[in-house]
C-alpha cells in the first residue's frame, strides 16, 4: 500500500472532485482544483491540510472568482518535492511554477496558516501581484518566538526518523485522534470535515511532508522583508484560535502599518471551515471592481 494518499482510495469522494485536475509543473505532479469564473483567486491551505479545507468556502467564492486551489507539495495528492522543496522559498517557487503552467495570474490571494506565509513570500519575490493578500489565521511569527530554533531542530529530528510518520499514522487510524487534534485548534467542524483530515493523517507520506515543512520553516527572512510588501495585507483572526495566538495579528500590524485586522468572534484556527460564508464575505470585499462599475462610481454616464 502506498505511503501517500491515492486518488482512487482517499480521493474517491473528495470534496469538489469535479473541479480537480492533475498537472505537471516544477518537476511535480500536482493536484489542483479550479472552479468558477471571474478574477483569479489563489487559495493555499496550511500545514498537514489539503484542498478539502476549502470544501465549503471555494464554491461560495466561485460565484465571483475563478478559484484556484492546489494541494501544496507533498500534501494531499500532490507529489513530494526534492530537497529544499518544503522550505518557504522552495514552496513559493514551486507554486509559482504551477501558476505559470496554468497561465494564471491571481488578482487576489488568500492563505490559511502557513499558506499565508507562502503567498507573502511569493508576493515579495514578484511571483504574484494580487490586489491584496488575505491571511486566514496566518502563521507568520516563529513558533515559541525565542525557542523557534529548538522547534525547527526538533522537527528536523522527527522528520529524519522514518518510523515517526508511520507511528503517528498508526495512531491516527483511530478517528478520535483526528477529532481531538482538530478540537485542540479551537474549532468545531462537522464529521465530514473530520473524516477527510483523518484520511490524510493515516498516510505516512502526507505526515512526512508536514514534518518536513515544519523542519525547513524559517520565517525570519520573511519578517525582515515584510515592510516592503507592495500590496495590502488583511489578517483575518479567529478569536478562539488555540494554534496561532490571536495577538500575533496585532504584533504584525505594528510591523506593517498598512495591515488590516479583521476579527471573527467565537471561531478557531479553522474559521474558514466553521463559518465559510463569513470568510467568503470578507474576501468578496476585495474583488476587483469591473471597469464599467468604476466609470459609474466616477459619475460618468453609462454607455
Amino acid at each position: 500500500m502506498s505511503d501517500h494518499p491515492t486518488w482512487d482510495r482517499e480521493g474517491r469522494d473528495w470534496p469538489n472532485r469535479a473541479a480537480s485536475r492533475f498537472v505537471e509543473a516544477g518537476g511535480l505532479r500536482w493536484h489542483v482544483q479550479v472552479m468558477g469564473e471571474g478574477p483569479v483567486l489563489l487559495l493555499l491551505h496550511g500545514t498537514a491540510a489539503a484542498t478539502h479545507s476549502w470544501r465549503d468556502l471555494a464554491p461560495l467564492l466561485a460565484r465571483h472568482f475563478t478559484v484556484v486551489a492546489p494541494d501544496l507539495p507533498g500534501h494531499g495528492f500532490t507529489a513530494m518535492p526534492p530537497a529544499g522543496g518544503l522550505t518557504l522559498p522552495g514552496m513559493a517557487a514551486l507554486v509559482g511554477a504551477l501558476l505559470r503552467r496554468l497561465d494564471l495570474a491571481p488578482a487576489l490571494a488568500a492563505g490559511h496558516s502557513a499558506g499565508a506565509a507562502v503567498l507573502l513570500r511569493m508576493a515579495l519575490d514578484g511571483r504574484i501581484a494580487p490586489r491584496a493578500v488575505i491571511g486566514l489565521n496566518a502563521a507568520l511569527l516563529p513558533i515559541g518566538r525565542e525557542h523557534a530554533g529548538f522547534f525547527r531542530g526538533a522537527a528536523r529530528l522527527l522528520a529524519g526518523l522514518s518510523f515517526v510518520p508511520r507511528a503517528f499514522a498508526w495512531l491516527a487510524s483511530e478517528r478520535g485522534v483526528a477529532e481531538r487534534l482538530l478540537r485542540d485548534t479551537g474549532s468545531r467542524i462537522g464529521p465530514r470535515g473530520v473524516e477527510f483530515y483523518a484520511r490524510l493523517l493515516r498516510r505516512p507520506g502526507h505526515l512526512r511532508a508536514a514534518l518536513g515543512m515544519m523542519a525547513g520553516w524559517d520565517l525570519r527572512p520573511l519578517l525582515q522583508d515584510l515592510p516592503r510588501l507592495p500590496m495590502p495585507l488583511v489578517l483575518v483572526v479567529g478569536e478562539g484560535d488555540r494554534t496561532i495566538p490571536p495577538g500575533d495579528a496585532l504584533r504584525l500590524r505594528g510591523m506593517l502599518r498598512t495591515a488590516e485586522v479583521v476579527r471573527l468572534p467565537g471561531l478557531g484556527h479553522l474559521a474558514h471551515e466553521e463559518r465559510p460564508e463569513a470568510v467568503a464575505a470578507i474576501l468578496e470585499r476585495w474583488a476587483p471592481v469591473p471597469e464599467a462599475r468604476k466609470l459609474d462610481r466616477c459619475g460618468l454616464p453609462e454607455r
